[in-house]
């Protein structure tokens, strides 16, 4: 069973910085790529960024570009700057069905979620 599990969500101020980071057991973590998403209220959960298995390639939803870094390691992080009120919502991590893929965008094509962290930006 994998399991993947948020953390590094808060509150904070327009034009701050948090780290978001998620712990992944249970899978062979380096055969797959990972995402991040994210839902906010009454909205659908939308991609944010993903990288793929070796770290080699990364990609980004538009509304992000420059301000968010995703990064891998031992877990899988997302550096967030310059946040913004828009920003506002429940971050989850996110493992695809197949291994050696291109992170996908669509929710569709992921088999593993964490439960999240809730990410607050204050104007």
């Amino acid at each position: 069973q994998v399991t993947l599990v948020e953390s590094g969500g808060g509150l904070v101020q327009a034009g701050g910085s948090l780290r978001l980071s998620c712990a992944v057991s249970g899978r062979t973590f380096t055969k797959y790529g990972m995402s991040w998403f994210r839902q906010a209220p009454g909205k659908e959960r939308d991609f944010v960024a993903g990288i793929t298995w070796d770290g080699g390639m990364t990609n980004y939803a538009d509304s992000v570009k420059g301000r968010f870094t995703i990064s891998r390691g031992n877990t899988v992080d997302l550096q967030m700057d310059s946040l913004k009120p828009e920003d506002t919502a429940v971050y989850y991590c996110a493992a695809p069905r197949s291994p050696y893929i291109f992170p996908p965008i669509h929710e569709s094509e992921y088999a593993d979620w964490g439960r999240g962290t809730q990410v607050t930006v204050s104007s």
